[in-house]
């Protein structure tokens, strides 16, 4: 009996580690990262408003990690751009309607949301995505 239990276990090793290999050929561009090397720390985003109608400051830290990762948060004061964002507050049902006009006018947005937004107008965030705007998670308190 001993004798079964011990060859029913290296077959049991064997069928997993093949399994395991042909996981991983099945997916090769998987990637085994350690999420230990990543920040973890809270930055809370937010602007300094600027008299004149200049453009506002996003802060020492804020504007470290944009440059860092090449983002863009300002544009090109000298151009005639419109950079149209939604905060918190649509969430009162106009979201479609707002989607609608955007859609009708090919124009795209920034929606920052809620994770409860996320929860209950899933329909909506998926529609954002799909006609092309940019859907970020808000979630910062002061």
């Amino acid at each position: 009996m001993k004798r079964i239990l011990t060859k029913l276990a290296g077959l049991t090793l064997v069928f997993t580690l093949i399994i395991i290999w042909a996981i991983y050929s099945y997916y090769p561009d998987v990637i085994n990262t350690s999420a230990s090397v990543l920040s973890n720390q809270k930055i809370c985003w937010g602007i300094k408003r600027e008299d004149n109608n200049k453009q506002p400051d996003l802060g020492k830290v804020n504007l470290e990690l944009i440059q860092k990762y090449d983002g863009i948060a300002m544009g090109n004061p000298e151009k005639k751009y419109i950079y149209l964002t939604f905060d918190n507050g649509y969430e009162a049902g106009y979201t479609g309607k707002i989607l609608d006009t955007l859609k009708e006018n090919n124009v795209q947005a920034t929606f920052f949301i809620t994770a409860h937004y996320l929860n209950t107008a899933s329909d909506l965030v998926e529609r954002m995505i799909n006609e092309g705007h940019i859907v970020r998670k808000s979630y910062c308190k002061s």
